[in-house]
């Protein structure tokens, strides 16, 4: 570990003199990639740093017990001796935790799914509370949604809605959400009072780039056609709304939101793009399936992950066995409490699989 660390510590040092250096200022691509591995390295360079300083000054404090000392002087280094090394072994886990592979597409932004599933309009409804639920957690991150496409149900839910999430890891804490949720209630179209299950599904997609997949004009159809509201209705004349169907592969990407013909068939093809890599990214994680135990972010959409209990004002997470009983502040976007509690599980199944990796 302390090599692996000495490594980033010369390539975070390296990189400050590449910053400085006058070719690479007036080369904005190479300035950029630079600035950005710099950053990505900061915080296990800094942790190291203190490792290295806490180390030293545990290795002085212990020298000092050699020396005669008078008692008081004893009790004072004996003092620094355990604070220091109390120390040392929270940057010696925290740095362990650092240096975890990273998921690529952490930094991302997503694209997000949801579409109503078992239970009819209820199931409807529920996916309009997600899609506000995701996002005022957006909003308290500091991040900004945009709608794309969105079918709205006849009570107001919706059948299918599809937005970005766009902001500093956004895929990091929201791809622990695709899956299956699932909510317990009493429906407003029940007149008995008895509890129903429904569920709504969630698709969390790291928003591919034209760099990560390039779609040639030769392998997709454009389609044009009137926008639609509820119940299908038209609501404009003009056929700004686009479909683009993706020959190879024979996905579909459908955007009638957008402002103009043109606004839609980009944001038509931002999903297409998407759902094209979200593809690759299901084989190659289908290819190793076997071999994983994690309990979180398996990628398998059909997984029931959480449960919504209205009546007991209760959500589990069913993945790491996490129960919170605030439900209002859940659905208010508070999610923080969950999206820690995944990543801290991630991390722990990461740290296990890389010890028992180091034990072969």
């Amino acid at each position: 570990m302390l090599d692996r660390l000495q490594a980033l510590a010369d390539r975070y040092e390296k990189l400050s003199e590449l910053l400085c250096d006058p070719d690479v200022m007036n080369d904005s691509a190479r300035l950029r990639a630079y600035a950005k591995e710099q950053s990505d390295l900061q915080e296990p360079y800094q942790a190291y740093v203190e490792y290295k300083q806490v180390s030293e000054q545990l290795s002085d404090a212990k020298a000092m017990l050699e020396d005669k000392l008078d008692d008081e002087m004893k009790a004072m280094v004996k003092m620094e001796i355990e604070e220091l090394a109390a120390r040392k072994e929270e940057l010696e886990e925290l740095v362990r935790v650092l240096l975890l592979p990273k998921d690529p597409n952490d930094d991302k932004n997503v694209i997000v799914e949801i579409r109503g599933a078992a239970g009819g309009e209820e199931a409807n409804l529920f996916a309009a509370e997600l899609y506000r639920m995701y996002a005022k957690y957006a909003d308290s991150q500091g991040w900004r949604t945009e709608l794309l496409e969105a079918s709205v149900s006849d009570l107001g839910g919706f059948k299918e809605v599809i937005f970005t999430i766009n902001g500093q890891g956004a895929y990091s804490k929201m791809k622990f959400e695709s899956g299956a949720h699932r909510v317990q209630r009493v429906p407003e179209t029940e007149s008995g009072g008895r509890i129903h299950t429904s569920t709504s599904t969630v698709v969390v997609m790291p928003e591919a780039e034209e760099l990560d997949i390039e779609i040639l004009d030769k392998d997709i159809r454009v389609d044009t056609f009137c926008s639609s509201g509820a119940g299908g209705q038209s609501v404009n004349t003009t056929k700004s709304a686009v479909r683009v169907t993706h020959i190879p592969t024979g996905i579909i990407a459908t955007c009638q939101d957008g402002k103009s013909q043109n606004d839609n068939k980009a944001k038509a093809l931002q999903v297409l793009r998407t759902r094209i890599m979200d593809i690759k990214i299901q084989e190659e994680t289908a290819k190793y399936a076997g071999e994983r135990r994690e309990k979180v972010g398996t990628g398998d959409r059909s997984e029931r992950i959480r449960t919504y209990n209205f009546p007991q004002s209760r959500v589990t997470d069913h993945r790491i066995g996490l129960t919170l009983h605030k439900l209002d502040a859940v659905l208010n976007g508070e999610m923080n409490e969950i999206v820690q509690a995944l990543s801290i599980a991630e991390q722990a199944e990461l740290l296990e699989k890389e010890g028992m990796a180091a034990s072969h």
